[in-house]
């Protein structure tokens, strides 16, 4: 039986496969001790990663942001093919991009692929749809975007946040959480980018609020508006989402996913989700 977790390290400017049960990181590498680094998830369909490009550009985004290293574009492609060889075509899967600041200054990154299926529970929420409770993230709507330190707009593996929200979710009965502004202003989702239909339009929370830019987001919209449905970004509310015709967590692995119950209260999707998935199909 094929091993279904992947590991690849850059090493001394080549890709080098590491057997999935092996450490690949020193305790010292400040990814561990700080979650000083960032990460994509990208996702592996019949043994390709149709939408690398994107992701590759927004991390080295997040790079630049926390003024980490990035061993290039270059070196990230040798990472995923040495993950994904042999991979089997049938295996939808997801690979892992991680950067980290190493052991500090003066030091090289630590730069890994980590190669694994596509969770059950993913897959069933594609098709069941999701619960979902709005929880506020205790700023401004507007305030990280103007404050670096706060890393707003960086996918960083600082993410004990955004798990703690998940888990207080599933303590509640619920799948996931959009994430408010002080002022109820719809933020993202902690792994996803918040869209909804509304009059026609497909909307999305502008970035300016220092929300994550998302890829799938974007790769969605553009294909809406070459259909000829409406795009636009919103600082819409709780109160928004709910009044929407349909409201969808979207994200490069999970793709877009029906919220079919928000803070309780249980909603439909106009039938528009089978449009949305043959958007991002296609």
């Amino acid at each position: 039986m094929i091993e279904q977790r992947r590991v690849a390290v850059w090493r001394d400017g080549a890709a080098v496969p590491v057997p999935a049960d092996q450490p690949v990181v020193t305790a010292f590498d400040l990814g561990l001790a700080r979650g000083d680094g960032v990460f994509e998830s990208v996702a592996v369909l019949g043994r390709r990663t149709p939408h690398l490009d994107a992701h590759l550009a927004r991390l080295v985004r997040s790079a630049d942001l926390l003024g980490l290293a990035d061993p290039g574009a270059t070196a990230w492609r040798a990472l995923v093919a040495t993950a994904l060889a042999g991979w089997p075509t049938d295996v939808e899967g997801v690979c892992r991009l991680v950067l980290t600041r190493g052991l500090g200054e003066g030091t090289p990154p630590t730069a890994l692929a980590l190669l694994a299926p596509v969770p059950a529970e993913t897959v069933r929420q594609r098709t069941e749809g999701i619960a979902v409770v709005t929880l506020g993230l205790g700023v401004p709507a507007d305030f990280r975007a103007g404050a670096p330190w706060l890393l707003g707009g960086a996918k960083t593996l600082s993410y004990a946040v955004n798990m703690a929200a998940q888990r207080h979710a599933h303590a509640l009965g619920a799948d996931d959480v959009v994430l408010t502004s002080l002022e109820g202003r719809v933020l993202e989702g902690p792994t996803s980018t918040v869209v909804w239909a509304a009059a026609g339009t497909l909307h999305t929370p502008p970035v300016e609020t220092g929300i994550l830019a998302g890829t799938t987001q974007a790769r969605l919209f553009a294909a809406a508006r070459a259909a000829g449905w409406p795009t636009a970004s919103t600082p819409g509310t709780v109160e928004d989402l709910h009044a929407a015709d349909a409201v969808w967590l979207v994200s490069g692995v999970r793709g877009a996913v029906a919220v079919h119950t928000l803070d309780g209260v249980r909603r439909g999707d106009a039938g528009l989700s089978p449009r949305v998935g043959e958007l991002l199909a296609g």
